[in-house]
């Protein structure tokens, strides 16, 4: 398993308290409180240098006591925000993820700490992001990239490909997956954002691929020893380790192009689910671990997209009265 975990050692006391909170109280995942620490890190040491309070070079977080907290205003946040925005070029989706960190940490000093009486962030918006259709592999292109994969570890390789294209899983959710948790009927209960539950059952396809692994996965020396898929030093296979077997498959698939990722595969499972598998939204939604069902809607704007685009390019879509008559 992945380990996330802050530096409290660094940060001060009350964004430990918070971050505590966060993880006995409202139950987030570590990676989701390990990038907290990290946003919150990087809010408070630009603060402490755009005060004059400590210099780039020698900033000390513990400086930020209660008083330090109390004069910090809804500009000083927006200032942040600027500058990731403009210095960093932070996207608006990076920036979105630093917003939320910084409303939750002033929620808990106001709600739960009660040391600020008025919460400066409550107004703090979150920058707007451009609502872009994903991008996905076709279903022929799916097929060619299976039909790439060989090599000594081809059946470990090709069952994560499957697992990926029609699954959905993310990146995270498939290395950390164990062989004792596929149940007899083919399920999985899936360890998802924000340590929500959720259950995916493998298909035909997923149970054939992952017995062919298993025959073939090693038995003696792993350390590891119920992770699903393991790298060749018989350890857990890492998320970097899967990036680069996926990023392999794409180049020798002529798909290097694209710019396609690992999340991208995740994309390909929901849209092919949606296109082809008659699935209500409400059920790819629950398959995907999506918190909201707008997130999952967007499946059906890029089936809709691709009705009109059929329609678009019908070779009489140019044809109108009058338009072969002379004048």
């Amino acid at each position: 398993m992945i380990n996330y975990q802050p530096d409290y050692e660094k940060l001060p006391e009350l964004v430990c308290d918070y971050l505590r909170y966060a993880d006995a109280v409202k139950n987030r995942s570590q990676k989701t409180i390990f990038e907290y620490a990290l946003n919150i890190k990087e809010f408070l040491s630009f603060l402490l240098v755009d005060k004059n309070i400590c210099k780039q070079d020698n900033i000390n977080l513990h400086l930020c006591d209660e008083n330090f907290f109390k004069s910090i205003s809804l500009n000083d946040a927006y200032k942040y925000i600027s500058y990731c925005k403009n210095e960093r070029n932070n996207s608006s989706t990076t920036r979105a993820r630093k917003v939320v960190a910084i409303r939750q940490l002033f929620k808990y000093l106001s709600d739960n700490r009660q040391i600020l009486k008025n919460n400066p962030m409550k107004a703090l918006d979150t920058p707007k992001q451009k609502k872009a259709l994903p991008k996905y592999l076709s279903l022929q292109q799916s097929i060619d990239l299976l039909g790439t994969v060989d090599g000594k570890n081809k059946e470990r390789d090709y069952a994560i490909l499957t697992i990926f294209l029609n699954c959905g899983l993310r990146l995270s959710e498939l290395v950390s997956l164990n062989y004792t948790d596929i149940k007899p009927d083919h399920s999985m209960v899936i360890l998802g954002k924000g340590n929500k539950e959720r259950t995916v059952y493998l298909n035909e396809a997923c149970v054939k691929a992952v017995e062919r692994y298993m025959a073939v996965r090693p038995k003696d020396g792993v350390i590891d020893k119920k992770a699903l898929f393991l790298s060749s030093r018989l350890k857990r296979i890492s998320p970097k380790t899967v990036q680069f077997i996926v990023k392999s498959y794409l180049e020798k698939a002529g798909l290097g192009d694209m710019g396609l990722s690992v999340h991208k595969l995740r994309h390909t499972a929901a849209t092919l689910m949606y296109q082809y598998g008659d699935v209500d939204v409400l059920v790819l939604k629950n398959i995907l671990g999506h918190e909201n069902l707008n997130t999952t809607e967007i499946y059906t704007h890029l089936a809709d997209e691709q009705k009109k685009q059929a329609i678009d390019n019908n070779p009489l879509g140019k044809i109108s009265q009058g338009a072969d008559e002379k004048n």
